[in-house]
């Protein structure tokens, strides 16, 4: 019975989205760039490289990342469902953040197996900080600015790549343990922003967030929101259609450094001027990714995330006929310059494109669970993309004989189908807005 005798507190003040909130959740898209960028891009499958050996890099380096999305595959739904019963998804995000970052600053100061198993923990656990930072979106967005700060996260985040690529050339011979350590660090620096300012409305009704209880139910309601997909319109043929491109679009991040020292080598460059080629080649990328995020954030507010996903989807297509044409053509290095511009623009805008759409087939009070869906088929093509791209150029290469770049090629064209399936996919799904209350999934 309540206190009659209490006077009743004042109202909560409305929740107000700020600009600094905006300003911190995008530094934390640059903050995850340079892990993203500086560790799985390019720095350790260099180091999977001289570890190994050029033969069976591709190889080593796909299994090593199979393994590490396989975990994040499986657990992604329950971390959803997790951070929509919790108070708030902040606390999350920071305990990923500091997981990953400690794993990384000690990469390459040991036994090589060390260096992959810490790498398998510290990939897992950006993976789930991603997955957490993309259902705060609607903490620092509205419906009308979405595709523009969405475009901002991603074309400020890309200038981490700079950071991360730069840092490498400047360490010249490479000492990669210092170069993952500095990684790490700045890592943390710019994610501190994120943790200061975005403030989230918060959960209302909170309910129990761990032991084998809280498992079993947020499971089971993943399966049922699987097995009843028709009730969320086109939910089910997005996300199959986003394991094929996200698979190309991993893949192909992962691999570019590989594929670019091949290339430098094909044309008379020796292995050291190759990984030098393959950083400005990556920064060439990362300048186009950056103008790309802005511009593709402004057409996602003009035409909406599907048409702009589509004219993305396209562009991929002529990216990957183009970079596998020169594996098998041995086409000069300086063409490939041209393949990473088109291939940063393909970039900023499938992230632009990417994340607004699901977000218009989610219910509301269900952010959490539906994107830990959406990141798990994301993970689920990091498994399968480097391992097709890992028993392709096997195939080729080990057991065909052909030389390392044409192997390359071959796996490039996988991908080419992988863009075209999605295409296919995704033409059904309309990113008109949901009437949830209508639907009566809210």
């Amino acid at each position: 019975m309540p206190d009659r005798g209490t006077a009743p507190g004042p109202p909560a003040a409305p929740f107000a989205i700020t600009r600094r909130a905006a300003i911190g959740w995008i530094l934390y898209d640059l903050a995850n760039t340079i892990f993203s960028m500086g560790v799985v891009s390019v720095y350790f499958s260099l180091y999977v490289r001289e570890a190994v050996g050029g033969q069976r890099a591709d190889s080593v380096y796909g299994i090593i990342t199979a393994v590490s999305m396989g975990i994040i595959f499986f657990v992604s739904p329950l971390l959803g469902a997790m951070t929509d019963r919790a108070p708030r998804r902040m606390p999350f995000l920071v305990a990923s953040t500091l997981i990953c970052c400690a794993c990384t600053a000690m990469f390459a100061r040991g036994p090589f197996a060390v260096s992959a198993i810490l790498f398998v923990v510290a990939n897992a656990a950006y993976q789930a900080g991603v997955q957490f930072y993309d259902a705060m979106l609607p903490e620092v967005t509205t419906e009308e600015n979405r595709g523009r700060i969405g475009g901002l996260g991603v074309g400020i985040g890309y200038l981490g790549s700079y950071i991360a690529v730069g840092v490498g050339l400047l360490l010249h011979p490479m000492n990669y343990a210092l170069y993952f350590s500095i990684v790490a660090a700045l890592f943390v620096l710019f994610a501190v922003p994120c943790v200061l300012f975005v403030r989230e409305r918060g959960n209302p009704t909170p309910r129990p967030v761990f032991g084998a209880r809280v498992i079993g139910e947020s499971t089971r309601q993943t399966l049922e929101t699987l097995r009843q997909g028709q009730r969320y319109p086109g939910l089910l043929r997005f996300l199959v259609g986003r394991v094929f491109y996200t698979d190309a679009v991993n893949t192909v991040i992962a691999f570019m450094s590989l594929y670019t020292i091949n290339v430098a080598i094909s044309t008379g460059l020796g292995p050291d001027e190759g990984r030098r080629q393959a950083g400005y080649i990556m920064l060439s990328a990362i300048s186009f990714a950056v103008a790309g995020g802005f511009a593709w954030g402004w057409v996602v507010d003009r035409i909406g995330p599907k048409r702009t996903l589509n004219i993305v989807l396209l562009l991929w297509m002529a990216i990957f006929a183009m970079a596998a044409a020169i594996g098998f053509l041995h086409l000069p290095i300086a063409v490939l310059y041209v393949v990473a511009a088109m291939a940063g623009l393909g970039l900023g805008g499938t992230w632009s494109a990417d994340r607004p759409y699901m977000l218009r087939l989610t219910p509301p009070d269900r952010v959490g669970e539906f994107y830990g869906l959406y990141g798990m088929v994301g993970r689920f093509s990091a498994i399968t993309g480097p391992v097709l791209w890992a028993a392709t150029t096997y195939l080729t290469v080990q057991r065909g004989g052909a030389s390392e770049l044409t192997g390359q090629a071959w796996a490039i064209m996988t991908l080419l189908v992988m863009i075209v399936a999605s295409f296919v996919i995704l033409r059904k799904v309309t990113d008109e807005k949901r009437d949830w209350n209508a639907l009566r999934v809210v």
